[in-house]
Formats: structure tokens, sequence, C-alpha cells
């Protein structure tokens, strides 16, 4: 094989290597961090728009946990500001509960969309939707909204 080079990895500056890693590593710690709190009221927002209110008992059968589990993460959310819970109804999204809800929707089917035009089955892109939409940065977002919205 004397007449072919060896394929080499891209070289890296030695000193922006390292950087550009632990940036990487950032993004997907802080993704992880809201991955959670975006679930929820993506989640809240769906169960709304479908029966007009979001229970903890129809939250808790949705993500397959425990009602305690769905109290807790209520709390949290409610503190921050994303939920309002009502004695004897629901739970409710705030006015910037639901601005992350639709963004988190919106990343979510602009991924899905995109999966979907590669080849993967719908079921699976849905669920490896529900992943990704959590860690792709907005650059690679908006090159996917590019690609879905010229129809793939």
């Amino acid at each position: 094989m004397a007449g072919k080079p060896a394929a080499t990895k891209p070289r890296r500056d030695a000193e922006t290597a390292p950087a550009q890693r632990a940036e990487a590593f950032q993004q997907a710690r802080d993704a992880r961090r809201s991955e959670l709190v975006e679930d929820y009221v993506e989640l809240i927002g769906d169960l709304i728009r479908e029966g007009g209110e979001a229970r903890q008992v129809d939250i808790a059968a949705r993500l397959g946990v425990a009602q305690p589990t769905v109290a807790r993460m209520l709390r949290k959310l409610a503190e921050e500001g994303l939920v309002q819970r009502k004695a004897y109804r629901g739970v409710f999204l705030t006015e910037e509960g639901r601005a992350l809800a639709a963004m988190s929707r919106e990343r979510h089917e602009i991924v899905e969309r995109v999966l979907i035009a590669l080849g993967v089955s719908p079921e699976t892109a849905q669920k490896d939707a529900e992943g990704i939409e959590h860690h792709v940065s907005e650059e690679t977002l908006a090159a996917f909204r590019r690609f879905a919205e010229r129809g793939c």
C-alpha cells in the first residue's frame, strides 16, 4: 500500500482542543440539567392542550414514575415560576412555562422530522428525538430547521 497516504485524524491545535472539549462537556452537562424540566413542561403543555389541565396522576402515568416523584418536581417547577398548582384541579403553566413548553415542543418536532427524513421509522424517531432535542446546539437546530423546511 505504498501509493496511498495513511488516513489521519484532522489535526487539532494543542491549545484549543482541550478548551473545545471542555466546552462540549459543559454544554452536555447544561443540557442534562435542563432536560427534565423541559420534559415536564412540554408534557404539561401537551396534557393541557389535550384535556384542559394536567393532573399529577396523568403526569406520573405518562412519564412512568411514581406520584411522589412528580410532586417533588412540580414543587421545583412552581418555585422556578414555570407552573401554578390549583387546589382540586391540576397544574397549569405560567407564561414562562408556556414559552419553555413551546420551545421544547418545537425542538422535539424539528429533530423528529429530520430523523424521519433520514429514514428512521416514526416510532423510533419520536423516541430518539426525546433525548436528542435537549442536546443539540442552537446552530445545529437551525441547520435541522433549514433542512426540514426544504422538505427534507
